[in-house]
């Protein structure tokens, strides 16, 4: 059993310092104004520049843009994060933007990690606090405390305490790097002892020992075994301190923790783990208000179960693309009854992902989606299951090809830091309109064109979705030549790329947010880079821009070049030309059946092999000799050598007899297998199993079974998409989904008992409203899946309250 924390959500952040009036009393009279510099004063409330960061104890994780100018500031920013480590408090930091010295802190809010679920789900004002070096503490220590019998110098029996300091993990990083810690021991009344310096670690070994004498031999002399006296336990107190060493500046308190010694009145030894405390255990001296803080945050803690237990919730989640309909499913079923929760669908997309069935599955909601579109300028353009689904698969395949394709201009831009405000009510003084739109033009071309020339790094994982909307689209609406481009320029586009380019910080793209006059370029990209890549008549474009000046903007583009650029772009090209690669000459052997096999049946000939069909040619440029459509290869596997006696050798199985092939060394035979496998990944009727020889003599020679249409007796390789490194923990994603599921009970109920009207009635019933809500199109089918989802649901949750813990002692590991 695992316990893991998943994410936190957090929303706004808001503080509340009041109107202006009040603002400059405020943070003028708080202890902390003083140290607020550019703020402080009668009149430079209006100057104030906020903004926000979030910490796990003292490690910065993300920060909100700057606010510019307003003491009560809407940041309005969404952040979700999975937690890597342990913590002791998520905190946020309000800072004032500092132009010629550091950033100054305004206040804090800090939540200890076992009081977040009071928080979780809703919203909260939360009061400022003072930034205190002596409160910021995190880490924790192990000790050793135990009584020794010792005999004085004088011949009497004494008693020692004996304090082991052994270890202390996930101290603070000071100013980014590892600490150089050490720790001080003090016993009331008694001289403080210091432990040797540890360099450059969060989480120092110390193993040293310290004595102190804690009665007078008097107390026990006639004792054979010695008892601490009652009074004295009560006055005596171990004290350990925590520092940074600091070479030729002031040492930094990393924190203490206090243990009485009366631990030991009813055992000799004792051994924990204690978390540090600020100075003096945390006493807050009163203070002036600094403001208050609006947090919307929604924090998970998951228990993981044993793999074994999310196989029947997996597999039926894994099932889905094949059930008829694709709304009786359980993953479309799970859409539909949290559809108002866009998170759901993020944990699902990624198990679909890992066992290579998020095509088929997003294929066939797509096709159900465009079943309800009317007209083909709408095509995918709201927020349904096929969108957010494609939405997350997009920000997981696509990080490294948005890094190829666009960090290089995004770094130019935020580093150029070029004038590009082209609204005449913005421009500043001394700008020049004219320029201002030519630097922004010659953004706008360097981003296009670097979408529209980034065929080649494109994750084919994206190229096999584009590819389903296209043919899903033509289909739907046969009489429209661009739907089958304004499908996927929907997502690429509007989706993607213009996203990106709004806010790169969220994609990884830049470590932080841009500045505003930055983001406000940005901004100006964005909205142009999304309308040349739309589709639709020029005058529909421009009605698109509510400014005039961008309306002005755009026409200074040549509209039919760039929708010519944008066709050529392979994941909208008709005719996908994924790979045309032709290889040195190979043996080819396509008969079987016959009792002797020679090298008379072996030819030399060229195999070339496309999105679309392999063929292979007498010679490079002659006419196909044989051409098998890429949509019927069923398997591609390795040849047993035994099979015909020959090495590198492979078999395409499609719906005629295997094609046999040999390769000229075992590298390019390695790449024949990739690259078939690559191109028919998606097929459907892809195969489970395969014979790794031939049939010959009349039975297959590997498994001897007599029928030449037997199964394979060997599974079949599962093909890995190419660039695409998942990193995925299966039973954690699994263990979210039922989370999900759980908390949706009552809507699992009324799904169950619409179906079961609609089955009972057979036909179109007047159902209650929440009905409506749902996608029912067989409800027999849909009522069965709602049937095991719910058996599965109650065998988790029996299975969670087996491995329920509460048994966990403060102070143990």
């Amino acid at each position: 059993m695992m316990s893991t924390i998943r994410a936190i959500q957090l929303y706004s952040f808001e503080p509340d310092v009041g109107s202006d009036e009040e603002n400059k009393d405020v943070l003028g009279s708080s202890r902390e104004a003083k140290n607020l510099g550019p703020v402080s004063g009668q009149n430079r409330q209006r100057d104030l520049c906020t903004f926000c960061t979030i910490s796990l104890d003292q490690e910065e994780v993300f920060r909100t843009k700057v606010f510019d100018k307003s003491g009560s500031p809407f940041y309005g920013e969404d952040f979700y994060f999975e937690i890597p480590r342990p913590f002791q408090f998520l905190s946020f930091y309000v800072y004032a933007k500092g132009v010629f010295q550091r950033d100054l802190p305004v206040g804090k809010v800090s939540i200890r990690k076992d009081d977040l679920c009071k928080y979780s789900g809703k919203e909260h004002w939360f009061s400022l606090q003072p930034v205190d070096p002596n409160s910021e503490v995190q880490g924790k220590v192990h000790l050793e405390m135990r009584l020794n019998e010792v005999i004085t110098e004088n011949g009497s029996i004494g008693q020692h305490l004996l304090v082991r300091i052994i270890e202390c993990k996930e101290l603070p990083l000071i100013s980014g790097q590892n600490c150089d810690p050490y720790a001080t021991v003090s016993l009331v009344g008694s001289d403080q002892k210091k432990t040797k310096v540890k360099k450059k670690t969060s989480n120092p070994c110390f193993e040293e020992t310290f004595f102190f004498e804690v009665t007078r031999s008097s107390s026990y002399s006639k004792k054979s075994h010695f008892q601490v006296e009652e009074e004295d336990i009560e006055k005596l107190e171990i004290k350990v301190d925590l520092w940074n060493s600091e070479n030729l500046a002031q040492d930094v308190f990393l924190g203490e923790t206090r243990v009485p010694v009366k631990v030991l009145r009813n055992d000799l030894a004792h051994k924990a783990w204690y978390l540090l405390q600020p100075k003096g255990n945390g006493s807050k001296s009163k203070f002036d208000d600094l403001g208050s803080l609006r947090l919307k945050l929604t924090y998970i803690e998951d228990m993981v179960l044993p793999s074994s237990c999310y196989k029947p919730l997996c597999n039926l989640l894994l099932k889905s693309p094949d059930v008829k309909p694709i709304s009786a499913s359980a993953a479309h079923i799970l859409g539909d009854i949290c559809r108002e929760r866009y998170e759901v669908v993020l944990p699902m997309v990624r198990l679909l992902l890992y066992h290579n069935r998020f095509v088929p599955f997003v294929s066939a909601v797509a096709a159900l989606e465009l079943d309800n579109t009317q007209e083909a300028n709408t095509i995918f353009r709201g927020n349904s299951l096929a969108t957010r689904c494609i939405d997350d698969m997009m920000k997981i395949v696509g990080k490294s090809y948005l890094a190829v394709t666009l960090k290089p201009v995004i770094d130019e831009i935020c580093e150029s830091n070029k004038t590009c405000e082209i609204d005449p009510i913005k421009l500043k003084e001394g700008d020049n309109v004219e320029v201002n739109k030519e630097n922004l033009q010659g953004y706008v071309q360097k981003v296009f064109s670097s979408i529209t020339q980034s065929s080649s790094s494109c994750p084919p994982l994206m190229c096999d979705v584009f590819r389903s909307l296209r043919q899903l689209a033509c289909k739907r609406f046969p009489g429209d030549p661009h739907v089958q481009y304004s499908a996927v320029s929907s997502f690429v586009f509007l989706r993607f790329f213009a996203v990106a380019v709004l806010s790169p910080h969220s994609f990884q793209l830049r470590s932080h947010h841009p500045d505003p006059e930055i983001s406000r370029t940005l901004t100006l990209i964005s909205k142009t880079i999304q309308t040349l890549g739309s589709w639709g008549s020029l005058s529909k474009k421009l009605s698109s821009f509510k400014e005039t000046y961008m309306y002005d903007f755009f026409k200074s583009f040549q509209e039919e070049k760039c929708i010519e650029k944008v066709k050529k772009v392979h994941f909208f090209s008709k005719s996908i030309l994924l790979l045309n690669i032709c290889v040195s000459v190979l043996k080819l052997k396509r008969t079987q059946g016959k009792k002797r096999l020679g090298k008379k049946n072996f030819k030399k000939r060229w195999l070339r092999v496309t999105n679309k069909e392999l063929t292979y040619h007498k010679h490079k440029g002659k006419e196909a000799i044989c051409i098998i459509n890429v949509k019927n290869i069923r398997a591609v596997e390795k040849l047993d050598e035994s099979a015909f006696n020959r090495k590198n050798m492979f078999q395409v199985v499609h719906s005629e007899k295997p094609l046999y092939v040999q390769a000229g060394n075992c590298v390019e035979a390695s790449e024949w297998l990739e690259i078939l496998g690559q191109v028919s990944r998606c097929n459907e009727g892809r195969l489970a199993t395969f014979h790794p020889s031939n049939y010959t003599g009349g039975a297959w020679q590997c498994c001897k079974s007599q029928s030449s249409s037997a199964p394979g007796c060997k599974p079949c390789t599962t093909t890995m998409l190419a660039n695409l490194q998942l990193d995925i923990d299966c039973d954690r994603e699994a263990e979210r989904l039922f989370s999900y599921l759980s908390s949706n009970d009552v809507k699992l109920h009324n799904m169950e008992d619409a179906c079961a009207s609609m089955a009972v009635y057979q036909g179109p019933q007047r159902e209650p409203e929440e009905y409506s809500k749902f996608t029912i199109q067989e409800p027999k089918e849909t009522f069965q899946t709602l049937k095991q989802l719910r058996n599965i649901m109650e065998e988790l949750q029996r299975q969670h309250n087996i491995r329920s813990d509460t048994t966990a002692q403060y102070g143990s590991l």
